[in-house]
């Protein structure tokens, strides 16, 4: 019983960190840009932000559309706005 407790929980933590994001930075957070100032910055890339959010590795994550209207999963450095990671759906 507890070798399967223990598998489980192995299992569990792997598939975790599998869909874990980038972490971005580590600066201190005043040095961040504002989301306002970011979701400009982005849209002015020529995105459209459908879902902006913060994350736990210190990133400006955004789920939108490019200017092919292909959907984006983008993660930001939210202290110098430079794409981190970027996944894009064809």
């Amino acid at each position: 019983m507890k070798a399967i407790l223990l598998s489980s929980a192995i299992a569990l933590t792997v598939a975790g960190s599998a869909v874990a994001g980038p972490t971005c930075t580590e600066a201190d957070r005043s040095t961040w840009m504002s989301q306002d100032m970011m979701k400009q910055h982005i849209m002015d890339q020529g995105y459209r932000i459908k879902k902006f959010k913060e994350t736990s590795g210190h990133c400006y994550e955004i789920y939108g559309y490019d200017s092919k209207e292909r959907r984006v999963e983008i993660y930001f450095n939210p202290v110098t706005g430079e794409a981190v990671k970027t996944e894009i759906d064809d």
